[in-house]
């Protein structure tokens, strides 16, 4: 398996846009943190959460072939639970269905990343430091708010026996702690 450095190096090699890396390491943290909350591995959910979107500036355009582009740079270079997330998050093209806790958290840390991010930037301050876990639910209830960002892809929280609130709370406090490095 890949070292955090080496997938950093891959991540830095195919990724040219600072909001997409971001995101990256937005997904990152959140699923670390899940998997320490649910007995699973972090370096390898973390380095998952890192790589799903490595093909994304290539494949924005023809979202039928994003994360198959991933997958196939990434073949032996990652176990095959980490591969098959990585496509499952995409799975409406891919066909690659859910169905570990892997592959679930992953489309929840994707959507929720965008959400908490959000909330962030229409702060006074454009700080997560500002953001509480109840801004967060009334942010999440708020269908207008970040319209764009897919709430059925972060209930998949609640396939983890994590409920929506917990979930939040756990996305919102990974990303205060990368903070500095989102430039929030």
């Amino acid at each position: 398996m890949l070292t955090r450095n080496e997938a950093y190096g891959l991540l830095k090699k195919n990724l040219r846009t600072e909001n997409l890396i971001k995101h990256s390491f937005a997904v990152e943290a959140i699923l670390q943190e899940m998997a320490k909350k649910l007995g699973e591995d972090p370096e390898l959910w973390g380095i998952t959460g890192l790589l799903h979107d490595l093909d994304y500036d290539f494949t924005k355009n023809e979202p039928e072939r994003h994360s198959l582009v991933t997958i196939k740079v990434l073949d032996d270079l990652l176990p095959s639970e980490a591969i098959n997330a990585i496509k499952a998050h995409n799975y409406q093209y891919t066909a690659q269905i859910p169905q570990t806790y892997l592959d679930k958290s992953l489309i929840a840390a994707d959507a929720v990343s965008g959400l908490v991010i959000a909330a962030a930037l229409v702060m006074p301050s454009k700080k997560l430091a500002d953001v509480t876990p109840k801004t967060l639910i009334m942010k999440f209830k708020d269908k207008s708010f970040a319209a764009g960002c897919n709430r059925k892809r972060i209930e998949l929280c609640e396939d983890m026996e994590l409920e929506l609130q917990m979930f939040l709370e756990l996305s919102l406090n990974a990303l205060k702690n990368i903070a500095d490095t989102l430039g929030l």
